[in-house]
Parts: C-alpha cells; sequence; structure tokens
C-alpha cells in the first residue's frame, strides 16, 4: 500500500461524516436556498483566504532537511493565488453583496478550522499541512461540479455565481495526481503521521463549518 492510499484509508470514516452533513447532502441535489449557497460562499472566503498564507507559513517553517518540498509549496501558491476574489464575485453574481461577505466576521466553526491549521503549522510539524490540501482538494473532486449544476438548475443562476466551484472541480483533478505524487516521497513516519493527523481532523472541521451554514431547507423538511 502506497502512502496516499493508507491516506485514503485512513480519512474514510471522517470523510463520511462530512458527506453526511445536511447542507452538503441537499447542496448536491440543489435542495438548497440562494441564501444558504451565499453563505456557503461567505464561508469558503473566509479560509480560502488563507490558502496562500498557509502554504507560505508553511515553507517557512521547514526544516533544512525537507527543503525539497519548496518547490512543490511554490507551485501550489501559483495555482492557488487570488482564488478567494472568485468566490466574492460569485456572491455578486448570486445576488449577494461581496463586501458585505468580505468584512463580515467567519462563523467561529470557520475560525477554528483556520486557526488550528495556523497552529499546527508553527507548533507541530509544518508538513502536516498537506493532511489539509488533501481534505480540500478530494472533497472538491467529489462535490464540486455535481453540486455546481444542481444548484445553478434549481435556483436558476447564472453560470457566472458558480466559478469557484466549477474550477476547482476541474483543477483538482489534476492537483490530486500531483499531491499523490508529492506524498509518497514523504517516507518520515513523523510527517505521515503528522498528514493524516491534520487530514482526520481537517474533515471534521470542514463538516462543522458546513454544520454552521444556516440551511433554509432543513428547516422545511423539519416544519
Amino acid at each position: 500500500m502506497t502512502f496516499y492510499e493508507r491516506l485514503n484509508k485512513e480519512t474514510e470514516v471522517m470523510r463520511k461524516e462530512l458527506y453526511s452533513v445536511p447542507q452538503l447532502m441537499d447542496g448536491l441535489k440543489g435542495n438548497i436556498s440562494r441564501e444558504t449557497y451565499i453563505a456557503y460562499l461567505t464561508q469558503a472566503f473566509h479560509h480560502v483566504r488563507h490558502t496562500v498564507r498557509f502554504l507560505m507559513a508553511m515553507g517557512v517553517h521547514l526544516p533544512e532537511s525537507k527543503k525539497w518540498l519548496h518547490d512543490a509549496i511554490a507551485e501550489y501558491i501559483e495555482e492557488e493565488k487570488g482564488h478567494e476574489e472568485w468566490i466574492l464575485n460569485d456572491i455578486s453574481a448570486a445576488g449577494g453583496d461581496k463586501e458585505r461577505a468580505r468584512n463580515a466576521t467567519p462563523n467561529l466553526e470557520t475560525q477554528v478550522l483556520v486557526a488550528y491549521n495556523y497552529d499546527y503549522i508553527a507548533r507541530k510539524n509544518p508538513v502536516g499541512f498537506l493532511g489539509m490540501v488533501f481534505m480540500l482538494e478530494s472533497t472538491s473532486i467529489q462535490i464540486a461540479n455535481n453540486g455546481a449544476d444542481a444548484l445553478k438548475a434549481k435556483l436558476n443562476l447564472p453560470q457566472t455565481a458558480f466559478t469557484y466551484l466549477y474550477s476547482h472541480g476541474a483543477l483538482d483533478i489534476e492537483h490530486m495526481k500531483f499531491f499523490e505524487q508529492l506524498v509518497n516521497r514523504i517516507t518520515d513516519p513523523a510527517d505521515q503521521a503528522a498528514i493524516i493527523e491534520v487530514a482526520q481532523n481537517a474533515f471534521r472541521l470542514f463538516a462543522n463549518v458546513l454544520r454552521s451554514i444556516p440551511h433554509v431547507q432543513e428547516i422545511r423538511h423539519a416544519a
């Protein structure tokens, strides 16, 4: 079993927990309101805006023996720059106020996800951040395009309201091939354990982010 295969196996339970969140399940069917979609994008903005900063912090904290990872970090940074602005533009295209979203206080669950990654990078093992990368990119592949197609049809929103989801659905397929090759080069047991730990916790924390989003459709079902 390669390390990438092991990573998939050891995060399976947490991944299933994420995919069982009502906001996500209904979103994949298009059964959420426009307000819920905008609320999701707002929280996405407030963690995605840190992605480049996470990667830079990871590079800064890497020991000399791990500097071979710098090229991969640089490539990720180049790919991820500006994605938070895509999200704000999607909010605007969906009828929301992107400046209000930009200046909003993120939900506590989103703040915890962000803080956890900064803390792990600085205090424990910067290589562990690749676990967060795994969670984000593997999740995007599974949900992005399907969710965008369903929501566009049900909410009658323009293609321009789904730039972030559609771009990640396509981009992250290539990203995951790159990621698989990258993590399979990591042989240090401590680094492997760190990546698995962060990935497991990132799935849990991201599930909490989704649960924190007001979900009008869920309320209607309950009524």
